[in-house]
């Protein structure tokens, strides 16, 4: 188990908690505000709420979030590493509410986030979001890859550097501009 800044981290093998019947490995490449970071994480977590691949959000030009992730069912099995996440910022003509507020469990969503990449869905995430002994509600919309509607009300999510416990997690396809024929 481990949880470092860069494309890697090492740790000591422990025994996963009941309930939590994979082991994981989070890359993760992150912007807030434009303040950017990479960041790894390897723990333990429930198999049925892990999604291994590509995963990728965006709530603002400068705020946005990118993972790659590996879930397996064996002791050890998450001590390599992954590659980093592909990053595309090329804006793919969609178009989601956006918001991103902390502290609160929702937000309105009167923002328009531009999606990117592979980004064809529109996500509403909220619950409580973990960083060390914090623990604190959140509440995001925005653009997400179809890989993100893995994610279900109830699970616990761990990215790169926080866990998730997600009480709402809606995902629909990505409406087109106004005015465009789909």
């Amino acid at each position: 188990m481990c949880r470092a800044s860069g494309p890697t981290c090492s740790g000591k093998t422990k025994t996963c908690e009941a309930g939590k019947d994979a082991c994981v490995i989070v890359v993760g490449e992150s912007s807030t505000k434009g303040r950017h970071s990479v960041n790894t994480y390897k723990g333990c977590m429930k198999f049925s709420d892990c999604y291994s691949g590509f995963v990728s959000t965006t709530t603002g030009s400068q705020d946005y979030m990118v993972s790659t992730t590996y879930c397996c069912q064996s002791d050890g099995c998450n001590q390599g590493s992954v590659p980093p996440p592909q990053n595309n910022r090329t804006e793919n003509g969609l178009h989601c509410p956006a918001c991103l507020v902390p502290f609160q469990e929702t937000c309105p969503g009167t923002q328009a986030a531009r999606c990117v990449g592979q980004e064809t869905h529109c996500v509403y995430f909220a619950g409580n979001v973990q960083a060390g002994i914090i623990n604190a509600k959140f509440a995001t919309r925005g653009c997400a890859t179809e890989s993100a509607c893995y994610a279900k009300a109830g699970a616990q999510v761990p990215s790169a550097s926080y866990l998730y416990f997600l009480r709402r997690a809606d995902c629909l396809p990505a409406p087109w501009p106004p005015g465009r024929a789909e």
